[in-house]
Formats: structure tokens, C-alpha cells, sequence
């Protein structure tokens, strides 16, 4: 993978696919190693936007210790609290009583992964308008998956997209 793409997973073919490109030109899943991978937090918070503030504070801090992705907090904090956001909106429809887990892994070679995971119907990201086109770019919603896309080095969509993957590099 080359330094300075984004990529997004293609939930039908279960393989990341680089934006803007054919979709004929796969590239290879995510390569962390698992054995290497450190869980050094795993939350699981309410479906209710007051429980957003703590976590993303919590995986800041949780970001910060493990120096898996120095000079990019600004980057993970944004994307983690648009995934939140959308956990919580679309995931749990503002439901208290659901839930939303958040889990952080390092690998020191690979970086950091972010995993958040809702208990929705998921979607198709590909179905997701870009909001930087025609009127959408005048819309006060809707630039969630857009940020995260931008802000982080790989994105993917897992179980339907119920679960997001976003990956910064070190």
C-alpha cells in the first residue's frame, strides 16, 4: 500500500478497494497481526450522544500513552467521535438501552486500530452520497463517513456495516 492513498472496504467482495480508482484494483485486507496486537482498551457504552464526551476522552488518553500514531490525535479524534456519532444515531436510533462497543488496538509496526461497533441493520457505504457534490456540500448532516475516509490511513466496514474499522499508521 502506498502512503498517502485512503481506501474503503467493499462489503460485497469483502477486499479494501482504493477510492477513486477502478474497482478492479485490489489490494490486500488489513495487515495487522493479531499475535502482535496489544488491546490496551475496550469500552462499551450507551446509545445516548452524553456517553460520547468520556469515551473519545478515554481513547485519547488511551491514543496518547500508547504512541502508535504520534502527530495524528487531532485525526483519530475527529474520526472516533463521527463513528460514535454515527453509532449512536444510526445503530442505536438514539436508544439508551442499546449499546455501542469501542475497542483500541496497537501494533507497533501497523499503528493503531479503532474498532466501533453498534447493534444496527447496518448499511452499504458505497450507497452513501459524498457531501461535497451539487447541494449536499450545503447540507448540515451527512459528512461523517467522509471525514473518517479522509482522516484516516484505511477504513473498512464489517458485518453489514455494523462494525467500523479505521486504521491510522504510525
Amino acid at each position: 500500500m502506498s502512503v498517502g492513498r485512503r481506501y474503503y472496504l467493499n462489503p460485497e467482495q469483502s477486499r479494501l478497494r482504493i477510492k477513486g480508482e477502478t474497482m478492479s484494483d485490489e489490494i490486500r485486507r488489513c495487515e495487522f497481526d493479531r499475535d502482535d496486537m496489544v488491546v490496551r482498551f475496550e469500552v462499551t457504552i450507551p446509545g445516548s450522544v452524553d456517553a460520547i464526551p468520556p469515551v473519545v476522552e478515554q481513547v485519547m488518553g488511551v491514543v496518547g500513552e500508547m504512541g502508535c500514531a504520534d502527530g495524528s490525535e487531532f485525526e483519530i479524534e475527529v474520526a472516533v467521535n463521527e463513528a460514535l456519532a454515527n453509532a449512536v444515531e444510526h445503530g442505536c436510533e438514539h436508544d439508551p438501552s442499546k449499546e455501542v462497543s469501542v475497542t483500541v488496538e496497537c501494533d507497533p509496526k501497523h499503528g493503531m486500530l479503532i474498532i466501533v461497533r453498534d447493534p444496527g441493520t447496518g448499511f452499504a457505504p458505497a450507497d452513501i452520497p459524498s457531501p461535497i457534490v451539487g447541494e449536499r456540500i450545503y447540507a448540515d448532516h451527512g459528512r461523517g463517513i467522509f471525514l473518517i475516509n479522509e482522516l484516516m490511513d484505511e477504513v473498512r466496514y464489517e458485518k453489514n456495516g455494523t462494525e467500523i474499522w479505521m486504521i491510522k499508521k504510525p
